[in-house]
């Protein structure tokens, strides 16, 4: 009999996904070339997304966001460009579809390494406005390490500017929308975690933490079919820009996190500028203390940064 797998292993489906295992149970699956509709800005996106024990903690093209899709890094506001997808909020005219639906393309892997403790992906993009402009050049890793009782993705981006003229993040709010500052690395949970607990560094809530910065956010919630639990913590890097960042976070709607770098604050990038993120997700089940598992996802993210 083939013996299972023992600790990481990945597959990789030649030109659609990379498929994440630990002791034959699959943790993620990475979605590198989508097959989205434009209106939907297609980029790339983990889902699933489970805990050890095989529990979903992230949701697919939900009816009411079609454009939500895992964990994924998306851009509402790049200049006139929507690298997020659907609508686009304009000051004084509110959300509009818009022909500015941009793709975030995958160029080639530079490196897929695996080993029974870490995996590492590296992975060049470009990012296409729908007029088929490219406008960034992306460089991307992320990396999962397994605890005892849970395991950790540590994303990080550098996005470089490779036109002539000087390109400007914001969100929503910093069109004028208030508490709607969502853009980076978003999450979105699954139905049944909706009405679940939002805890930062300072207190416990729900859609009341919107804005509020933090080093780290923690959203716990229940599954439907079981009584069983799962938290993930969102922990900001240290020397990411404006760090500790703001949150953009819901609970009683449904459930989503997002460090928020352009939250309420616009940053521009000049033509030749690289803009830099690095984030971790530390993935649990239950409902532990989540201070500890912040602590873990800190650990993990000073391991290594692209190109140490």
């Amino acid at each position: 009999m083939e013996p299972r797998p023992r600790g990481l292993s990945l597959v990789h489906e030649q030109d659609r996904s990379l498929r994440l295992s630990h002791d034959d149970q699959e943790l993620l699956r990475y979605v590198y070339r989508p097959w989205d509709a434009q209106l939907e800005s297609p980029r790339p996106y983990f889902h699933p997304l489970r805990t050890l024990s095989g529990a979903t903690v992230s949701l697919y093209r939900p009816h009411d966001h079609v454009w939500h899709k895992g964990i994924a890094w998306s851009l509402p506001n790049v200049g006139p460009a929507n690298f997020w997808g659907g609508p686009t909020y304009l000051r004084d005219g509110g959300y509009q579809q818009l022909d500015n639906n941009g793709s975030t393309d995958h160029l080639e892997f530079e490196e897929v390494t695996v080993t029974p403790e870490r995996a590492t992906v590296t992975e060049l993009l470009e990012w296409v406005t729908q007029q088929g402009e490219t406008w960034f050049s992306e460089r991307r890793s992320f990396t999962a390490t397994v605890s005892p009782d849970s395991w950790t993705l540590v994303f990080e981006t550098s996005f470089t500017n490779r036109t002539d003229t000087t390109i400007r993040f914001g969100s929503p709010t910093t069109e004028g929308r208030p508490n709607a500052g969502y853009g980076g690395l978003f999450w979105r949970g699954p139905r049944s975690f909706t009405n679940g607990r939002a805890r930062n560094e300072h207190r416990e809530g729900g859609d009341d933490l919107m804005g509020e910065r933090s080093p780290w956010l923690a959203f716990t919630g229940q599954h439907d079919g079981s009584d069983h639990t799962s938290t993930l913590v969102f922990v900001d890097c240290p020397t990411n820009p404006g760090h500790p960042t703001r949150w953009f976070v819901r609970n009683g709607m449904y459930a989503c996190v997002s460090p928020a770098p352009f939250f309420d604050e616009e940053v521009d990038a000049a033509p030749g500028q690289t803009l830099a993120y690095r984030y971790a997700v530390v993935i649990a089940d239950g409902d532990p203390d989540p201070k500890p598992l912040a602590d873990v996802g800190l650990r993990d993210l000073t391991r290594g940064r692209q190109g140490d």
